[in-house]
């Protein structure tokens, strides 16, 4: 299973989903949009907008969700 998590330096929503998912042992790649222009140009192509956290799980995108928002999408793919 493939999780990428796009995120925004200082975003405590961001740091928020990050302790969660490094609690819970799950493995991501993060992708920093705001010193990556290529992966914010990657965030609105997938998302259609610019907010963070945003979680491609799979191709399937969570744009703008928060820790409390995508635990239950993990729990429901069996990730956690």
């Amino acid at each position: 299973m493939s999780i990428i998590m796009y995120t925004k330096t200082g975003c405590p929503w961001c740091n928020d989903a990050r302790g969660m998912l490094n609690e819970r042992g799950v493995n991501f790649e993060e992708r920093e949009v705001l010193s990556n222009d290529s992966f914010m140009e990657e965030l609105v192509s997938k998302s259609a907008q610019n907010k963070t956290p945003t979680f491609d799980i799979d191709g399937e995108i969570f744009a703008d969700s928060s820790a409390e928002e995508i635990g239950p999408v993990l729990s429901e793919k069996g990730i956690i």
